[in-house]
């Protein structure tokens, strides 16, 4: 057997606590590394979320930019087309006033222009409202115009009433 005082029982002994030193140290180092991995982990984690509501909120902003730039663009080109529709009324006040023969070359050139007028409102996406049942509009006054479903000036017409209907309804 070997003595307490022995020098390889001396060196077994520190060579035992230097070696748990040593893992003791290599331990808290792990758990370290590992805390500082799991915390850029979370970190990235964190960042790419970031990334992404950023990239959702710029893509909403973008589509909201685009549907206002369209609205826009409808509302001026609306403001345009109300501009000349009193302009198209004129062209067909000056065509149905002026029927005679010595006016013929003269109402060519304004039917040219009116139909040039007309066809371009209508490239644009003006509907013109004079289209109505059978029976119900007797003079067309004013034509009314639509223009992406929004009315820009309504028609002004006559309208047949029937007095026997009409004083039933009002008497009920």
């Amino acid at each position: 057997m070997l003595d307490k005082d022995s020098p390889f029982n001396r060196e077994g002994a520190q060579g035992d606590g230097a070696e748990q030193a040593e893992e003791a140290k290599l331990a808290a180092d792990s758990a370290a590394a590992d805390a500082e991995v799991a915390k850029l982990a979370s970190d990235l984690n964190e960042l790419r979320q970031t990334l992404m509501r950023r990239q959702a909120d710029f893509d909403n902003y973008r589509k909201r930019i685009e549907k206002e730039r369209a609205d826009d663009a409808k509302r001026h080109t609306a403001r345009v087309v109300e501009g000349l529709i009193p302009v198209i009324d004129g062209f067909e006040h000056a065509l149905a006033a002026h029927r005679e023969a010595e006016y013929e070359n003269y109402r060519k050139g304004f039917e040219l222009i009116y139909k040039q007028l007309v066809d371009n409102i209508t490239r644009l996406g003006v509907e013109r409202t004079d289209e109505h049942e059978d029976g119900t509009i007797l003079q067309v006054f004013q034509p009314g115009y639509v223009f992406h479903g929004r009315v820009l000036r309504p028609a002004m017409v006559r309208v047949a009433v029937h007095p026997g209907g009409a004083s039933k309804e009002a008497a009920n």
